[in-house]
């Protein structure tokens, strides 16, 4: 893991995202307190990313700007208002976290009072990451029974189409070089969807 010279303050993105729904939302009312906070804390803040879309939109290109800034190591850490202000979901949450941490990027989120850089922050996200790995093995469990179910009952079982649009994102990040596992982790959608679209596109 990428280490921080102890002597430079800690680089700090903010991110706020104001849903497209509620047209009354100010970015705002997240960024004040979080400047505050940076600012109590020492944190030199390299940028703030503002997404105005829904919690579910592929179009946060806010988020997609300060993750880019992550990887390029251009910042310490990020600083969010709460937790469903950056991630659709806990597995999407998870899995930006994970990827966080393989670059030294902490991660605080200020309502939750959750933070990366002590251990109990730590603690709580390891305990996260058990509780989404166990939700998506009984959400699979279920599917599975589901599907056992129909079969039995002599009805036609498939797999939902995939959207248009997340399938159209997922050709253009394959297109601009991601791996299928980064596509799958950025999208939140299952490797093997990722690897059949995959393979339907080279058969195309």
């Amino acid at each position: 893991m990428p280490v921080k010279p102890t002597d430079q303050p800690t680089r700090v993105a903010l991110y706020a995202r104001v849903s497209t729904l509620d047209k009354g939302q100010d970015p705002e009312t997240q960024l004040r307190p979080l400047r505050e906070y940076a600012q109590r804390r020492g944190f030199a803040i390299v940028e703030e990313y503002v997404d105005q879309a829904s919690g579910t939109s592929e179009e946060r290109t806010q988020y997609k700007r300060m993750m880019a800034a992550a990887k390029k190591r251009q910042l310490d850490a990020v600083l969010v208002w709460r937790y469903d202000r950056f991630a659709r979901s806990t597995q999407a949450l998870v899995n930006a976290l994970k990827e966080f941490q393989s670059l030294g990027v902490d991660f605080i989120s200020y309502q939750e009072n959750i933070d990366t850089t002590t251990p109990t922050g730590e603690l709580i996200f390891h305990v996260m990451a058990s509780l989404a790995q166990f939700e998506s093995a009984l959400i699979s469990q279920r599917v599975r029974a589901g599907m056992a179910r129909a079969k039995a009952q002599g009805k036609h079982v498939a797999r939902p189409r995939l959207a248009q649009a997340k399938q159209e994102a997922i050709a253009q990040l394959l297109r601009e070089g991601l791996s299928m596992n980064q596509v799958s982790k950025q999208l939140d959608v299952a490797y093997g969807t990722v690897y059949n679209y995959a393979q339907k596109q080279k058969n195309a």
